[in-house]
């Protein structure tokens, strides 16, 4: 297989394109650094497509990698040929090479082993030659194998034996095993049916079948997870007569041949016994595998969104930890998320002290002159909303308002190694409420502290593969890392990993440097630090913010390989590096246009994407990419889900994107469902198509069950 080649043809890229990108990455390039820094090379291909490619690349590398193990198994065995070379030459799966090495597989004891054992092969090779006659009979042949010492006791033991060596021969068929996988694939179904008699969340599955090639992603992981909990019973059916019909045309040579009963036989258990259940096994397997990947990038689509949410800025937050018999944590973080304050309260039950609670909240209110309440969506959570909501209206002279969070991994990071090592002397929810309020001001700096499953924006992610996911979420919050870029000297170690070319030892190495020898001063400082070489300093450099440099390029996302670039264009056209510190180059873009792209490329010795990208950093030097997303929806008055009527329009924020609608938080504390039916009037395949994570939008009642507490929305308006 030319892979280069495959490639190309499956992204519709040319092979030049393909090649030089794969170079890159077998040079150790990261995928963000390719994607910022490369794109003369790879034709501008974005993050995203880069990393399908790499996925893709790997996955055909694996395949070249089997057919070598699985061509030099066979040689081994004396038994290659060139039919058989061709046929793994020509295979697309790892499946397609597997079922060509079945027969040369070693194999566990089986019936047809045994039966080859007592030396019974001649007398199934006999009865699949089909003659018209035998003479003698097929059934006085089989009386010549009989012995007492090889353990075949008569002639119907034999017949049985050849039969079960016809039956694996045809099961062990490649050709065979690939047809009869499409034809189940093609008219099988997927059958479900109770396998307790009692309630349960998959009830709705107790009397369930669907075709396979029709089934939705989300239902087969429903399925696979009500089977895992021993509510349900899964199997895959189709009607045996479609695919016995294929086996016999290819297995029968002559209908009219004293052997067709016992070929017919054996291809009937062969199908029944060996290949049935192992191709069942196969299409659920696939179902599971295309499932999971459809989910992962649902996952990791809702997880991209939620870690590009505009951040707060500027705001003295107070993150509210709600509670009962422990009570609630409060923690005051200033404008930079350094802590002020902490403290606890008890506002609800079981102690119910609202007075001094509400005292004490008034008093950090006004002391740090906080803008922003995050209160934190867990246990207790309601009722601190009604109580902060009310204390707010006491002290409106502050113009204070708060904000419904979620916590999901607050408790996780909370009770983590990073956590302790950052508050030492905080106990486990005085760092929740510390989080609470931090993810508010920053999520993208906070959220990555947290291990992704735990964040809450996937759809059955504790049913994936977990190498399979933790690299593709991994790769998701690399890419919005390195798109927004971090400040060197207040970044976390945490948020430092994650910068290309940064692996967590480097990074810590960066904080230890910052702590010890005062804050960098320069990008080129940066290659001081210990396991920081001159290819890791040169992924990772333009990712790296350092805002107090005398230089102003290390405070944008123009690269060191570039600056003298930059600082000819600048002088090209009489601009100076206080005009970019002070925003004056808005003629910039005009002055190159009228000068002509490609004639300043060819005196920069640059191509046009980084002329472009150069032009776009000078022009907002330290901007955030963030900044021109929707704010984050304030609150001052409690909405009660009670309060909710059919027809009624609110304004809410998407909190999860999934395969058959999305929830939307419109202030309630329970998010309503927009089916995928009631996002928009045209059809669309998937709620991505139209929403994501953070998403502002304006939504109508349809109906509100409060006893099952569910909200039907729909944004049809």
């Amino acid at each position: 297989m030319d892979i280069i080649k495959t490639l190309a043809e499956e992204f519709k890229l040319k092979e030049e394109q393909v090649r030089k990108t794969v170079e890159l990455i077998d040079g150790g390039d990261t995928i963000p650094f390719i994607a910022r820094y490369r794109k003369e090379v790879t034709g501008s291909l974005d993050d995203a497509v880069l990393r399908d490619l790499f996925d893709r690349l790997e996955y055909l590398r694996n395949i070249e990698k089997r057919k070598e193990e699985v061509k030099a198994l066979i040689d081994a065995q004396g038994k290659l040929t060139p039919e058989i070379e061709n046929a793994i030459l020509n295979a697309k799966t790892i499946t397609e090479v597997d079922d060509i090495y079945r027969p040369y597989r070693p194999k566990r004891k089986t019936r047809a082993s045994v039966a080859r054992e007592k030396g019974l092969e001649n007398l199934a090779l006999l009865i699949m030659e089909q003659r018209k006659e035998y003479s003698p009979s097929i059934e006085e042949e089989a009386l010549l194998y009989v012995s007492e010492e090889k353990g075949v006791a008569d002639e119907k033991e034999a017949l049985s034996g050849a039969c079960d060596i016809i039956a694996e021969d045809v099961s062990d068929n490649a050709e065979y095993r690939k047809a009869v996988r499409e034809l189940t694939f093609e008219h099988g179904a997927l059958n479900v049916e109770k396998a307790k008699d009692e309630d349960s969340v998959y009830s709705q599955y107790y009397e369930y079948s669907e075709p396979i090639k029709k089934i939705p992603p989300h239902r087969i992981l429903a399925v696979n997870r009500g089977e895992k909990e021993e509510f349900l019973k899964v199997s895959v059916t189709v009607s045996p007569d479609i695919v016995l019909n294929y086996l016999l045309n290819c297995v029968v040579t002559e209908p009219c041949s004293p052997a067709y009963k016992y070929i017919t036989a054996a291809v009937v258990d062969s199908y029944e016994r060996l290949i049935a259940p192992s191709i069942e096994r196969e299409i659920r397997n696939d179902l599971f595998d295309n499932a999971s990947e459809g989910a992962i990038k649902v996952f990791a689509d809702n997880l991209g969104h939620l870690l590009m949410q505009s951040p707060l800025k500027g705001k003295t937050v107070l993150g509210f930890d709600p509670g009962y018999v422990n009570g609630c944590k409060l923690a005051v973080v200033d404008k930079t998320g350094k802590v002020l304050d902490t403290a606890v309260i008890y506002p609800t039950k079981p102690k119910s002290r609202t007075e001094e609670a509400a005292r004490v909240l008034k008093n950090l209110i006004k002391k740090h002159k906080v803008d922003v309440i995050a209160i934190g969506n867990g246990t207790a959570s309601r009722e601190s909303e009604i109580f902060v909501s009310d204390v707010l209206k006491t002290i409106p002279e502050c113009d204070c308002k708060y904000i419904i969070v979620s916590e999901a991994g607050a408790s996780v990071y909370s009770a983590s190694k990073l956590a302790t090592e950052e508050f030492p002397d905080f106990d486990v929810m005085q760092r929740s409420a510390v989080s609470i309020a931090r993810r508010l001001q920053d999520p993208l700096a906070e959220l990555v502290k947290i291990d992704p499953k735990s964040i809450g924006v996937g759809q059955y992610q504790h049913d994936m593969k977990p190498a399979r996911l933790d690299s593709a979420l991994s790769g998701v919050v690399e890419d919005c890392v390195n798109s927004v870029g971090v400040d060197v000297n207040t970044a976390s170690y945490s948020l430092l990993s994650y910068i290309s070319g940064i692996n967590m030892t480097s990074a810590k190495n960066i904080v230890k440097y910052r702590e010890e020898n005062g804050e960098f001063t320069s990008r080129a400082e940066i290659k001081k630090v210990p396991r920081i070489g001159d290819k890791a300093f040169e992924q990772c450099a333009g990712f790296l913010r350092v805002p107090g440099s005398s230089e102003i390029l290390d405070n944008t996302g123009v690269h060191p390989e570039s600056y003298a670039a930059a600082k000819a264009l600048l002088e090209m056209f009489g601009y100076t590096d206080e005009d970019v510190r002070h925003g004056n180059l808005k003629d910039l873009r005009k002055d190159v246009n009228k000068k002509g792209i490609g004639k300043v490329c060819t005196e920069l010795q640059i191509g046009e994407p980084t002329l472009k990208d150069i032009i776009e950093e000078l022009e907002k030097p330290g901007r955030d990419v963030r900044d021109t997303l929707p704010p984050p929806v304030l609150r001052e008055d409690v909405l009660e889900m009670e309060d909710l009527k059919p027809d009624m329009i609110l304004t809410g924020t998407v909190r999860n994107v999934i395969d058959f609608g999305a929830f939307v938080d419109i202030g309630v504390h329970q998010d309503g469902l927009v089916h995928i039916s009631q996002i928009c009037d045209r059809y669309i395949k998937h709620p991505a198509e139209v929403l994501s994570v953070g998403d502002v939008v304006k939504v109508k009642v349809l109906s509100v069950d409060i006893a099952k507490k569910r909200i039907a929305l729909t944004m049809k308006i």
